[in-house]
C-alpha cells in the first residue's frame, strides 16, 4: 500500500508544493446543479493554531450544518469536506444509475476506516466526511452536490468534480469510471463524541485504524 511519501516519489510534486489549500464554507444547495457559494468558515469552525500545528483531533458542532450543506474544516493542514446529506442525496448514492458510473462503488481499496466501507463510507448515511483532495494531482474538487444537464458538465448526477483534469466523484466521494483520479476520496478517522458533536482524526473506541495506510492522497 502506497504512502503519502510514497505517492511524491511516482511523479506528484511534493505534498507541501502542491497544493495551497482553500478553507471554505459551502451554503447550502440552491438551484439545481449550482455550485455552492465559496466563503470564509465562521471563527467557531476553525481549530486553534496550537491544534493545527499539533496535528491533533479537532471538534466541529455538526448541529450548526443544515441538510444539504456543506462545511469544510482544517485537519493535519488538509480541508475536511462534511456534508449534512438528503434523502434524494442518498437515494441517487444508492440508484444503478450512479453504481455503474464508479470505479470502486464498494470501496475495496483502502480509502477510509473499515467503520466507513460501506455504501455511504461514513458512520451515518445522512453525514458524509471526506478529505477534500482529488486524488489524481492533489486539487480539491468542486461541491456540486444536485444532479444537473449542464454543470459542471453534461449529464452531471451530483457529487464532486475537480476543474484540473476532469475528474468526478459522487456525494460518497466515489470516484467515477474513465477519470484521471484512481482512488476515492479518503475518509479520516473521525467518530461522534455527543449527538451533535464529531471528533476528527479520532477513532471510535475499540478502533484502531491508521490514516497513513490509505492507499494514496
Amino acid at each position: 500500500m502506497a504512502s503519502t511519501a510514497a505517492s511524491a516519489t511516482a511523479g506528484h510534486p511534493p505534498e507541501a508544493t502542491r497544493r495551497d489549500f482553500l478553507y471554505i464554507a459551502t451554503a447550502t444547495v440552491g438551484a439545481v446543479g449550482a455550485a455552492a457559494t465559496l466563503v470564509p468558515l465562521v471563527d467557531q469552525m476553525n481549530p486553534d493554531a496550537s491544534t493545527l500545528a499539533a496535528g491533533g483531533p479537532v471538534d466541529l458542532d455538526i448541529s450548526k450544518v443544515a441538510e444539504g450543506q456543506q462545511v469544510v474544516i482544517r485537519w493535519r493542514q488538509r480541508p475536511i469536506f462534511v456534508f449534512r446529506r438528503s434523502k434524494q442525496t442518498l437515494d441517487a448514492m444508492q440508484s444503478k444509475e450512479m453504481i455503474s458510473l464508479l470505479s470502486d462503488p464498494n470501496s475495496d481499496q483502502l480509502q477510509q476506516p473499515p467503520y466507513a466501507t460501506n455504501w455511504h463510507r461514513s458512520l451515518k448515511p445522512e453525514l458524509g466526511v471526506l478529505v477534500g483532495i482529488c486524488t489524481h494531482l492533489g486539487c480539491i474538487p468542486l461541491f456540486y452536490p444536485s444532479a444537473s444537464q449542464t454543470t459542471p458538465v453534461a449529464n452531471w448526477p451530483g457529487g464532486y468534480f475537480c476543474p484540473c483534469h476532469g475528474s468526478k466523484y459522487d456525494p460518497a466521494g466515489r470516484v467515477f469510471s474513465g477519470v484521471p483520479a484512481p482512488y476515492n476520496l479518503p475518509v479520516p478517522p473521525y467518530r461522534f463524541v455527543g449527538k451533535t458533536k464529531i471528533r476528527i482524526g479520532e477513532n471510535p473506541p475499540d478502533e484502531n485504524f491508521n490514516f497513513g495506510d490509505i492507499w494514496q492522497i
